[in-house]
C-alpha cells in the first residue's frame, strides 16, 4: 500500500541528485534525502513501540520534515508542537497526545522544564540516527495513522485530530489533478509547519517528486528574495501574508501560481495580486484539518463567482442539510457535509486515548460550516455555525457582516461577534482594526446589509488578537469587549 514515503526510492532511481529540500542555508538532494528518512524510520523502531505517538517541538528546519516524514515511514504517528504555544498550551496537547517522547531542540528545551514527558534532544537524536541502516524494508499499511494535530481551540479545550496515509495520499491526486503540480515544480513553503496548510504544502511536493523551498520564519522580503533567485513556480501563502508582501509593492514578473486558505481572499486583494504578480495565477480553496480540499476557485471562477469558495475537488461530494434535516434546495442555507477518501479518521479528546469518528452511517462528515450550492454546484461560505449570532430569534452570520466591513479600503481586519442583550437575546457588534470612522463603516453596512444584520456597537482596536495559525482570535475578541479592555 503506498504511504506518503513510498514513492522516495522512486525518485532516488530516476532523479537521485535533484534538490529536494532547498533553505537559506542548505539544500539536500533526493538521494540524500531518502537516506536520511530512512535512517530516521529505522532509529524510530528501534526505540519505540509500534503504537507509540512521537512529539516533535522543532523550529521550521529540514530536520522537523526530517523526523515528520521519519515517523511515517516507521508507522509511528508524528504529533507537532507549535513552538509559539505556551507552557500550559504545550502541557495540555502533551496530555492529549501522550507521546512516548518528546524530540527539541536544546533552545526550546527549557519550554519543557516543568513536563514528565521523555524529552530528547534533536543533537542527541541525530547522532544515533546517523549510526543506523540507511534502507527501510518493513510493510505499511496506508490505513495506519501518521499524524496527529491539534485544533486551535480557540472556543475551549483543543482537541487532536488523527490522520491515516491514505487520506494524504487521496489529498495528494487532488494537488496533481486539480493544481497540476508534479516533478517539474519549485515550490515556495514560507509559513510554519506547525500548520497543516504549510506541511502538507512541503510534503505532497515530496512526494510528486517537485523541490521545496522552505523559510525559517515567514518575511515577505524573504520571500520576495527567493521568488526573485530561485526558479519557484508555485507559493503556498494564506492571506495575512499575501497582503504583507503586496505592501512591498515588489513587481513580480514570472509565472507564479499562488495557492491560499485559511480565510476568503477580498476582491482588493485580487485586485492588488493581479497588479504585482504579472503572470500569476490565483488558487484559493476551501478545506479544514478534518476534511483536506472541499473546493477551489482559479483566475477564472474568481472573475465569475467572486462570492464563492468554488466547485468541489474532483473527487470530493458536498450536501447542504437543512434544519430537518433534508438536503437543501439550490441558495438554500444549510449545514455543509462532505464525503471524500481525504477525511480525517477522527478525534481523540483530552483523557481519551480512542480515536473518534464524525462520519455519519453514509461516511458523511460536517464541521459544522453553513453555507449554500448555486444551481452550478458552487459552494458558498455563510459563517460557522459556533460564530452565529441569535438575534431576535433570527440567524446572523458574522462573517457575511465582516465581508462588508472589509470591503473598506481603510479597515485592515474586522471582527463581528454577538453582544447579550436583555431585548434582543444577542446583538451583532463590530471590532475594526483601521483608520475608517463608524459613520463611513455604518453607512456601508446600510447599504449593503440587511437592517437586522448591521452592527449595534463598534469597537476600534490598535491590534487584532490571532491564532498561531493566523485567523482572528474570536473568543479573544469576545472577551476584549467583555472586560471593557477596548471601548466602542
Amino acid at each position: 500500500m503506498p504511504t506518503i514515503t513510498s514513492s522516495y526510492l522512486q525518485q532516488v532511481r530516476s532523479t537521485p541528485d535533484k534538490i529536494a529540500i532547498q533553505t537559506a542555508s542548505e539544500a539536500i538532494t533526493y538521494r540524500e534525502w531518502h537516506t536520511i528518512v530512512c535512517k530516521t524510520a529505522n532509529w524510530i523502531h528501534s526505540t519505540t513501540d509500534p503504537t507509540d505517538t512521537i512529539g516533535i517541538f522543532m523550529p521550521n528546519s529540514i530536520a522537523f520534515l526530517q523526523l515528520f516524514t521519519g515517523t511515517a515511514m516507521s508507522g509511528r504517528v508524528a504529533a507537532t508542537f507549535d513552538t509559539k504555544w505556551k507552557p500550559a498550551e504545550i502541557e495540555q496537547r502533551l496530555t492529549i497526545s501522550s507521546p512516548s517522547v518528546l524530540i527539541t531542540t536544546a533552545e526550546l528545551a527549557d519550554r519543557l522544564s516543568g513536563t514528565a514527558h521523555t524529552i530528547i534532544i534533536w543533537k542527541d537524536a541525530l547522532r544515533q540516527i546517523l549510526q543506523c541502516q540507511f534502507s527501510w524494508t518493513e510493510d505499511i499499511s496506508g490505513k495506519m495513522p501518521f499524524y496527529m494535530g491539534f485544533t486551535s481551540g480557540t472556543t475551549g479545550v483543543p482537541k487532536a485530530f488523527i490522520r491515516s496515509h491514505d487520506s494524504w495520499i487521496a489529498s495528494f491526486e487532488c494537488s496533481r489533478h486539480d493544481f497540476h503540480i508534479d516533478e517539474t515544480d519549485h515550490v515556495l513553503i514560507p509559513g510554519a509547519l506547525i500548520h497543516s496548510h504549510f506541511l502538507y504544502g512541503a510534503i505532497s511536493v515530496l512526494y510528486l517528486g517537485g523541490t521545496i523551498y522552505l523559510l525559517d520564519k515567514f518575511s515577505p522580503l524573504l520571500t520576495l528574495n527567493f521568488i526573485k533567485n530561485y526558479p519557484i513556480t508555485i507559493l503556498y501563502i494564506v492571506p495575512t501574508m499575501i497582503e504583507a508582501i503586496l505592501l512591498e509593492k515588489v513587481i513580480i514578473d514570472k509565472p507564479i501560481q499562488i495557492i491560499s486558505s485559511g480565510a476568503k481572499w477580498e476582491a482588493d486583494s485580487k485586485r492588488k495580486i493581479r497588479e504585482q504578480f504579472l503572470h500569476g495565477k490565483m488558487f484559493e480553496f476551501y478545506g479544514a484539518s478534518e476534511l483536506s480540499f472541499v473546493s477551489f476557485l482559479c483566475n477564472d471562477s474568481n472573475k465569475d463567482k467572486p462570492g464563492s469558495v468554488g466547485r468541489p475537488f474532483h473527487n470530493v461530494e458536498i450536501q447542504i442539510r437543512n434544519a430537518l434535516p433534508n438536503e437543501a434546495s439550490p441558495r438554500e442555507i444549510g449545514k455543509i457535509f462532505v464525503r471524500s477518501q481525504m477525511v480525517f479518521d477522527g478525534y481523540i479528546y483530552p483523557e481519551s486515548y480512542v480515536i473518534q469518528s464524525i462520519k455519519d452511517n453514509h461516511d458523511w462528515v460536517t464541521v459544522d460550516d453553513m453555507g449554500y450550492l448555486d444551481e452550478d454546484g458552487y459552494l458558498y461560505i455563510v459563517g460557522r455555525a459556533k460564530n452565529m449570532i441569535l438575534y431576535g430569534g433570527v440567524n446572523v452570520f458574522p462573517e457575511e457582516i465582516e465581508t462588508v466591513l472589509l470591503e473598506h479600503p481603510d479597515v485592515k481586519e474586522a471582527a463581528v461577534t454577538g453582544m447579550n442583550d436583555p431585548y434582543w437575546g444577542q446583538i451583532p457588534v463590530a471590532v475594526i482594526k483601521g483608520h475608517a470612522s463608524k459613520k463611513e463603516l455604518k453607512k456601508l453596512c446600510m447599504d449593503n446589509l440587511s437592517s437586522y444584520k448591521l452592527p449595534r456597537k463598534w469597537f476600534f482596536i490598535e491590534e487584532m488578537p490571532h491564532t498561531t495559525s493566523g485567523k482572528i482570535a474570536r473568543m479573544q475578541v469576545q472577551q476584549l469587549i467583555e472586560t471593557g479592555v477596548v471601548k466602542n
